[in-house]
């Protein structure tokens, strides 16, 4: 989810919730101690230098219970990030601790932000001799074998 899409959410709520990938809400009494600006460059296996910007929101519940962040409080959190640190419209990575502090992904589905989960890949697959997974047209899975004379398939 970009930022973009976000502060339109924002725009129109009252309230903002965040959703685990196993169902649990993050606590009601959160605050987004940070929202910035990630610069991580890289190279991966293969050699290859590799720039990739995100925005993070950073949660964190404790036990302030009398202190809730409202969706105008946040949409002025995101203004005063843009303006100072010339966020640009990016895709939002959310740090979020339980155990131990995850990276999440960002969605919405039309009450909550949900918390989406992660996957690692290899960036550089012909580099490394990992063959890539044939494509297989769903179609030609249901299909019925086509039986010929004398083709031993009937």
């Amino acid at each position: 989810m970009k930022l973009s899409e976000v502060k339109h959410v924002l725009k129109n709520s009252e309230t903002i919730g965040f959703q685990l990938p196993n169902g649990t809400l993050v606590p009601t009494h959160f605050h987004v101690t940070e929202v910035g600006k990630i610069n991580k460059q890289f190279i991966d296996c293969g050699g290859t230098v590799r720039n990739e910007t995100k925005v993070n929101f950073q949660l964190w519940d404790s036990d302030d219970y009398d202190h809730r962040l409202h969706p105008g409080k946040l949409l002025s959190i995101i203004a005063l990030s843009e303006k100072i640190l010339n966020i640009e419209d990016l895709e939002i990575e959310v740090e979020y601790q339980a155990e131990t502090i995850g990276k999440f992904g960002l969605d919405f589905d039309g009450k909550h932000f949900l918390l989406t989960t992660q996957q690692t890949d290899c960036l550089a697959k012909d580099n490394c001799g990992i063959p890539e997974k044939p494509k297989v047209k769903l179609s030609d899975l249901n299909a019925e074998p086509q039986c010929t004379p004398g083709g031993n398939c009937c």
